[in-house]
This record gives C-alpha cells, sequence and structure tokens, in this order.
C-alpha cells in the first residue's frame, strides 16, 4: 500500500512539472527579413513625377519587430513589413519620397507614425522600406526625403 500511494505520488508530481512546461511563442521559421508578400497598399503611383514641396537630408533608421502589431500615431496596425514611416513633425497622412543616397534607389510612402526626436535621424523606416531601399544590412543610411503630399492628420 505505502509503495503504491509513493508511486502515484511520483507520477502526479512527473505529469505536473511536464504540463507546467513553458512553450516556445513564436514557432516561425521565417527569419525576420525574408521578404513577405506586402499587404494590399495605397496606389501612390499618381506621386512618382510630383515635384517636393521640401527636401531634407540626413540620416534614416528603420524599426521592425518591437512594434510590428501595435498601433500608430495614426491609430493604423504598424506592420513592419508594410510601407511606411515615422517623423519627428510631418502631420499624418503627408506622402513622402524617399531616396537611398548610397544606391538610389527610392519609395513613396505616407507617414503614419511619430517618432521621438533625435538630432541625429530625419526619419524611422519600416522594416519594408529599408529593404525595398536596400539598407538593412548596414541599419542606418544616409537619405534624401522630399514632401509631395502635406497631411492632415494630426500633427
Amino acid at each position: 500500500m505505502k509503495r503504491t500511494a509513493i508511486t502515484i505520488i511520483v507520477l502526479i508530481t512527473i505529469i505536473l512539472i511536464t504540463a507546467c512546461g513553458s512553450a516556445p511563442r513564436f514557432t516561425s521559421k521565417e527569419s525576420r527579413f525574408a521578404k513577405r508578400t506586402p499587404p494590399l497598399t495605397e496606389n501612390l503611383e499618381q506621386y512618382e513625377n510630383a515635384e517636393p514641396l521640401e527636401t531634407v537630408t540626413g540620416v534614416a533608421s528603420y524599426y521592425a519587430d518591437k512594434y510590428d502589431g501595435k498601433i500608430t500615431y495614426s491609430g493604423e496596425v504598424y506592420d513592419m513589413y508594410g510601407l511606411s514611416a515615422a517623423h519627428p513633425s510631418y502631420q499624418m497622412g503627408t506622402v513622402i519620397r524617399v531616396t537611398n543616397l548610397f544606391n538610389y534607389k527610392s519609395v513613396i510612402i505616407r507617414i503614419n507614425d511619430k517618432m521621438p526626436f533625435r538630432p541625429d535621424r530625419i526619419i524611422d523606416l519600416s522594416l519594408g522600406c529599408a529593404q525595398e531601399l536596400e539598407m538593412v544590412n548596414v541599419g542606418i543610411q544616409e537619405v534624401k526625403v522630399e514632401v509631395l503630399e502635406w497631411g492632415k492628420g494630426r500633427k
């Protein structure tokens, strides 16, 4: 009887220990830098030949998984693989062209988020933009930002 009770206690302890083990939160084997099918985005081709209203050059960085799925300043859900950017002062919805001054690749996007003021950076790009501009490996890059249309959203 005593041996049976000990065996039952040991079995229950083993079951409890294994049942309470942690499971991985994310099991995707996809690299965070792998290109995904881009989400449906607004067609901004009408701005291809637009004259810039303002031009600024400086250093751009990008932000990715820490904010993925969180709400942006504009109220949209941030998709790190989408094409968007954060700026310290432009109104939400401002349409810009960002050009990588190393390889002259460019992308036209709307500002949908705020970034904290940093004297060493002029803009934070989504990972999707950084991929389009081929700046993921360097992390930060000298860029030209051209305002093509001022936004009418939150400042």
